[in-house]
């Protein structure tokens, strides 16, 4: 059954919704949109493109979605410009992360995209027990001497912030699609950094996540998901005066 329904009274026949839905699940009859029963997706793309608020949706909450703001109001040059500045960080203050703060982070990484409208990502917060995970990861790579053949950059020695370099908080990401969870850590750090935070991307806690049952617990990953990104977050404590130089881009244009 779907959750999309379209009030009769209230659509104006314009064809907008049946355009616009990827899953081809809306067709107009009788000069009235109608779920044609295919396989929704629930993008809510019917929704948010309805001049007439004809569509709800079922199960979700759809009060004060009516604003939005578009990625041109910042302008190319603006947004490019914040973008190339941007630093990984892995020097920070004390201070700890707001819940206000990590509330807005999180609320990026669940509107992020993910493949056919999963919403898949799940997110695991780590503040109280980031030390515990830490220490449990460091253990894990200092017994391991074989990890070096799995893991090529693994240093020779591994001090006891080798994972989150002091910060006072790491979201792991986990999804059965990595990819959808990468694109969630990606909206959350660009969140963070426009809160005045800076972070870092720690694929070494994932590997060790992926090898220790004992940190999986730690960090109580869901069964089926994997550990894809864990994002590291902090006060930066730590100021880049210029943008760093990069290699051309490799491209192909075909």
């Amino acid at each position: 059954m779907s959750v999309v329904s379209i009030d009769k009274s209230l659509c104006t026949g314009c064809g907008q919704c049946v355009r616009d839905c990827p899953a081809r699940n809306l067709s107009l009859l009788g000069g009235v949109a109608r779920v044609a029963g295919g396989q929704c997706i629930e993008c809510g793309h019917c929704f948010a493109v309805c001049p007439a608020g004809a569509v709800s949706m079922a199960g979700y909450e759809l009060a004060g979605l009516e604003k939005t703001a578009s990625m041109s109001e910042f302008g190319p040059e603006r947004l490019l410009l914040a973008m190339q500045s941007r630093r990984s960080v892995r020097r920070f203050t004390g201070e700890a992360v707001s819940e206000a703060d990590l509330a807005r982070i999180l609320e990026a990484g669940r509107c992020c995209p993910t493949a056919c409208n999963a919403q898949d990502v799940h997110f695991i917060v780590l503040q109280k027990r980031i030390a515990e995970a830490e220490a449990a990861a460091v253990r894990l790579f200092r017994r391991a001497g074989k990890l070096a053949v799995l893991i090529k950059t693994l240093p020779k020695s591994v001090p006891d912030n080798f994972f989150f370099m002091g910060a006072p908080l790491a979201i792991v990401c986990a999804s059965a699609n990595e990819t959808d969870a990468a694109l969630a850590a990606a909206y959350m750090e660009l969140c963070a950094e426009s809160l005045g935070l800076g972070g870092f991307y720690c694929g070494y806690f994932c590997a060790a996540a992926r090898l220790s049952g004992e940190l999986r617990d730690i960090i109580s990953l869901p069964d089926g998901l994997k550990p894809a990104v864990t994002l590291v977050l902090g006060h930066p404590d730590v100021k880049y005066l210029r943008r760093a130089p990069r290699r051309p881009a490799d491209i192909t244009r075909l």
